[in-house]
Order: C-alpha cells, then sequence, then structure tokens
C-alpha cells in the first residue's frame, strides 16, 4: 500500500472532527446531576475502535467488488428495515418508534443507518450503468422505487429524520449524474405544494404559479401533466394526512412553529435548545461550564442535542469551528468525486456527501428552530454505536476511492 497516496485532508479533518466530538461528548457528561450523557466518552472510544476497523475493511475492498455486491447489500437493509418494524423499540427523542433492533434489551442498531449506504451504492449502480442522465419523469421510475421503497419503510417506523435523509441523498446523486436542475425542481414540487397547501391563499399562489412555469419551461406533455396532477392532490391530501398523524406528532410541527405553544411538553426541547445557545454569546460560557447543560435543563444533550452543548459552552467561536471543519469535510468529499477514476465511484462519493449534509443540516437545524424535531444525530459528535461506524464505513469507502483516483494519476505521470 502506498501511503503517500492517502488523502490526508481527508484524514486531517477526520480525525479533528472526531476529536472535537470526543471533547464535546465529555463535557456533555459533566452535569451536576445524573444523567445518561455520563461517562458516554468513554463508550465512544469503543465505537471509534470498531469504527475504524469497519473503515479499514472497507478500505481494502475493491470498488468494483463492492458494485457487484450491492444488490445483496441493498436486499439486506431492506429485510432489516422489514424486521424491525415487527420487532423493533424506540430510544431517545425517538422513543415512541420502532427504529432499533434490540437483543435481550440491548439496542444493536438501527437499520436505517445501513440502508441510507446500501441505497448510496444502489442508485449509484443503477445511474452508472446508463448510457445517459434521466432526461425525464419515466427515466426516473427505477431510481424513485430504489429510494422510495426504504424511505417508506423508514416513515413507517415512524422516523421523520431519517426519511428526510432518504430524500437528500436521492438529490444529490441525480444531481450529480446530470439530472437538469429544472427536472428536480419538478421532482420536488409536489413536496412544496404539500408544505404550501395549510393555507389555501398560498397553495393557490402556488399552483397558478407551476402552471405559468410549466407553460413556459414546456417538459414532455405526459410529465407535465403528472407533475401538475401530483401538486394538485398534494393540496388536496394535506388536511387528511394531518388528522391521521398521531397527536404528539401534530404538536411536534405545531411547536416548531411556535415552541410556546407547549412550552412544557413538545415545545421544551427547543426551547432550552435556544436559550442554551443563545447564553453562549461570542465565546460561550466556559468548557464544561454550561448551565443548561449542567442542571440537566438541556435534553439528549449527547445524542441529538450534542450540538447546543457546542453554542452555549464554547459559544459563536466553537459552533463556527465545528461548521467549519463539516465545510472542509464536504469540499474535500466533492473534490474526491470529481477526481474519481469511474462514474460509480464518484456518484458513491456525492451520495455520501447528501447524506452528511442532510444529517448536518437538519441536526443543527432542529437545534435553532429552523427545522422540527426529528431525532437525528449529528455525525461524529452525537453518542451511538450504528451511525458513528456507518459514518466511518463512508469514509472508509471515500478513501478507498481518493486513493485509486491517486494511484492512477501516479501511474499516468
Amino acid at each position: 500500500m502506498r501511503l503517500a497516496a492517502i488523502d490526508r485532508r481527508l484524514a486531517g479533518t477526520t480525525l479533528l472532527l472526531v476529536l472535537y466530538g470526543l471533547l464535546v461528548l465529555y463535557s456533555a457528561g459533566q452535569t451536576d446531576v445524573p444523567t445518561q450523557g455520563y461517562g458516554v466518552w468513554h463508550r465512544q472510544f469503543i465505537w471509534l475502535g470498531v469504527g475504524l476497523l469497519a473503515a479499514w475493511g472497507i478500505f481494502q475492498l475493491s470498488p468494483r467488488l463492492l458494485e457487484w455486491l450491492t444488490p445483496a447489500i441493498y436486499a439486506f437493509s431492506l429485510c432489516l428495515l422489514l424486521l424491525v418494524l415487527v420487532i423493533g423499540t424506540g430510544a431517545g427523542t425517538a422513543a415512541s418508534s420502532h427504529s432499533w433492533l434490540a437483543i435481550g434489551g440491548h439496542q444493536i442498531g438501527q437499520p436505517s443507518e445501513l440502508a441510507k449506504v446500501a441505497t448510496v451504492l444502489m442508485l449509484a449502480r443503477y445511474l452508472s450503468g446508463q448510457r445517459e442522465p434521466p432526461r425525464s419523469l419515466r427515466d426516473l421510475v427505477v431510481p424513485g422505487l430504489i429510494v422510495g421503497v426504504p424511505f417508506l419503510l423508514v416513515m413507517k417506523q415512524p422516523d421523520l429524520g431519517s426519511a428526510i435523509v432518504f430524500i437528500g441523498i436521492f438529490f444529490a446523486i441525480l444531481f450529480w449524474a446530470g439530472v437538469r436542475p429544472r427536472l428536480l425542481f419538478l421532482l420536488a414540487s409536489p413536496g412544496i405544494s404539500l408544505l404550501l397547501a395549510f393555507s389555501n391563499v398560498s397553495w393557490g399562489f402556488w399552483i397558478v404559479g407551476f402552471t405559468v412555469l410549466l407553460f413556459f419551461w414546456r417538459p414532455y406533455l405526459w410529465d407535465g401533466l403528472t407533475f401538475w396532477l401530483f401538486n394538485v392532490v398534494s393540496g388536496f391530501v394535506a388536511m387528511p394526512l394531518w388528522h391521521r398523524l398521531a397527536t404528539y406528532q401534530q404538536n411536534r410541527l405545531l411547536t416548531f412553529l411556535n415552541p410556546e405553544v407547549d412550552p412544557r411538553a413538545a415545545g421544551y426541547h427547543a426551547i432550552q435548545s435556544r436559550v442554551a445557545i443563545g447564553s453562549g454569546g461570542w465565546f460561550g460560557t466556559g468548557y464544561t461550564m454550561g448551565p443548561q447543560k449542567r442542571l440537566a435543563f438541556l435534553p439528549e444533550q449527547h445524542t441529538d442535542f450534542v450540538f447546543s452543548v457546542v453554542g452555549e459552552e464554547l459559544g459563536f467561536l466553537g459552533v463556527a469551528i465545528a461548521l467549519g471543519l463539516f465545510c472542509v469535510l464536504l469540499l474535500t468529499l466533492i473534490r474526491i468525486a470529481r477526481r474519481a477514476t469511474d462514474s460509480f465511484s464518484s456518484l458513491v462519493v456525492f451520495g455520501i456527501i447528501g447524506m452528511f449534509f442532510s444529517h448536518v443540516f437538519e441536526n443543527v437545524g432542529m437545534t435553532v428552530n429552523i427545522m422540527p424535531i426529528t431525532g437525528i444525530p449529528l455525525p461524529f459528535f452525537s453518542y451511538g454505536g450504528s451511525f458513528f461506524i456507518i459514518c466511518c464505513v463512508c469514509l472508509g469507502l471515500v478513501g478507498r476511492v481518493a486513493w485509486d483516483s491517486r494511484l492512477a494519476g501516479y501511474a499516468d505521470v
């Protein structure tokens, strides 16, 4: 193995994120009252060791062999998603869901995490085998099914946060595969219509504007009619879907718009997180010294709301460093995707970009109340085994793609 071919920026940025995450996890456990976060940073070292072994293992795997194994990996992940619907349990802010597999009362992992990677691989395998990128709705049927099946199974758990990640993966890979932005917008339009349908005036303006866009863009006739029909149907089913939601699900969405509606229950998490981050100021209240965290007012401070600990104790400076490291990581992945030696590897790397970006945006967004609380972890910061290991696997895979491309470059010289 030629060590000079290892991507040092990727390795260095990952190392800094892991160390930063361990420091924040240690602080999350330093409280004045007993919490579940106490001592988790010790156990995170175990997951780090397992993750490094998993990353090393996937690094040894040829992309060609991985591409050949992809259908089996994808099928296995779907089987696990079906199994978890039968015997799954919940945890943390998603205690009412069925998203975890457990043996003897001990949680062993979330199949949805494996399904994210499997979906990236399967979608990349299919699109890389096509002569040209999808140009119409008919061309998107198979990619839609590849993403749609695990998406629906995860929604059935229900796990809205992970389901949104599948959407991020879908659009990221389609964009990198060369799908036109107009077609991507048309794909997203039914979701926009669904959100706007809770206001008759907003939805009315949307439908009129969307119809005008279709007239000027002139997509394929059946595509235009289909997308217009989907938008209309989305508007009509919005309220029935709302009434089918459980009360706690409705409360989560209502408190996202206004946490003060239910400050002691559904809005409690958002309010305490906002107070913690707001009190941090420019330089924070001091490492391990955050009052909201020490008094355990901040919920799930070692998992879903670990970023709130960063904001409270390290302030704007700590937040900027964390987000800056994530930006460097994503930019590094983009560079590796551009230099990949084949389309399958390139699409896989960009799908991983979509996965990481969705997790960071959702998690940070819910801590500052610009996204609903969905119980989704922050890469390399949140405590947990299955997601941390999957993150390591993804970066091991990316590292192999970067290694292959660098060796190819050296060979050319």
